[in-house]
């Protein structure tokens, strides 16, 4: 009985963050709207793109390579994975010994190599600028989430992500380098996301686009796969912050219904918080140009880097 409630526990985690993603989009685009004094799009509507998207035909070059067909299963897969693999309303979930930080990083890199290969594979212009700018980005991302890892894992003594809020909520306390490690994170997430100021997602300005410029050649099915791995990826990063900085209301696996239905209102509570905030932020920040970046994630690393060294400090003394 253990077994079969565990299991229908994880199914429900793994359903959830798939029904969610695209309607925190159509949230954020709702709020930004009704902040831009304008009516905008209901929140399902992403669904129903996604929807539209599936029963249209495909569309592919000629030259599109098997690695451009396969791409989009794949990082839909990828994405999917390491989104469910994070604790959203309940802690100890049955797949929660997989639920590690670095291998979500790692199933976000090959996703993020997969598109980069597929934006280059058809060989227009457009998808190579797209790639070349997602790799360099990619490439202060990733050292930027190491560094946050380092910090976290140092703090709570694992990278155990279920671990890792249980020891957040029990532990309750103002750390400089946690705290630094929560606005390196946010940077983070904000670049590889693809939102204001990084990128815009809405425009698709063939000098500025970054994420569209990869996926540009892509229809039918493809693009939806495409449209909902860049949904479930914005829901990681929220969940992600929410799960090891903000783990309140988080159930125990075995904590009963009752549990776990309050965590899943806090948790929806925390998504909708998150939303509000990106979508304040978007509004009222401008699109910066491509070679400020760099500049905007090395912020991100060398505070990753600083709570990192300030754990050390803090240990040693």
């Amino acid at each position: 009985m253990n077994f079969l409630f565990d299991l229908v526990a994880q199914g429900a985690q793994m359903l959830l963050a798939l029904a969610l993603a695209p309607l925190l989009i159509g949230f954020v685009r709702k709020l930004k709207a009704r902040l831009l004094h304008r009516k905008g799009p209901p929140i399902i509507q992403p669904w129903r793109d996604i929807i539209r998207l599936l029963r249209k035909e495909v569309v592919l070059a000629e030259n599109a390579s098997w690695l451009y067909r396969s791409a989009p299963y794949l990082i839909f897969a990828m994405t999917w994975v390491a989104a469910s693999l994070v604790p959203t309303f309940a802690t100890g979930l049955m797949f929660s010994w997989a639920a590690d930080l670095i291998a979500i990083i790692a199933l976000l890199g090959s996703a993020r190599f997969f598109l980069a290969l597929a934006g280059m594979d058809i060989g227009t212009s457009f998808g190579g600028i797209g790639s070349s700018r997602e790799a360099m980005f990619g490439s202060l991302a990733e050292p930027a989430t190491i560094m946050i890892v380092f910090t976290v894992s140092f703090v709570a003594g694992t990278t155990q992500l279920s671990e890792i809020a249980a020891y957040m909520a029990g532990n309750l306390e103002l750390r400089a380098s946690v705290g630094m490690a929560l606005v390196a994170l946010l940077i983070v997430a904000i670049a590889e996301n693809g939102r204001v100021p990084v990128d815009n997602p809405a425009t698709h300005l063939e000098l500025t686009m970054v994420h569209e410029a990869m996926v540009l050649e892509y229809s039918g099915r493809y693009l939806a796969l495409i449209e909902l791995a860049s949904a479930l990826k914005l829901l990681l990063y929220i969940s992600l912050i929410a799960c090891v900085f903000f783990p309140v209301g988080l159930a125990r696996h075995d904590a009963g219904l009752q549990a776990m239905a309050i965590g899943l209102g806090a948790y929806v509570l925390k998504l909708a918080i998150g939303e509000g905030l990106l979508a304040l932020f978007e509004t009222s920040r401008a699109k910066m140009r491509v070679f400020r970046v760099p500049d905007f994630l090395g912020a991100g690393l060398m505070l990753g880097l600083l709570a990192t060294l300030l754990v050390f400090v803090t240990r040693s003394l």
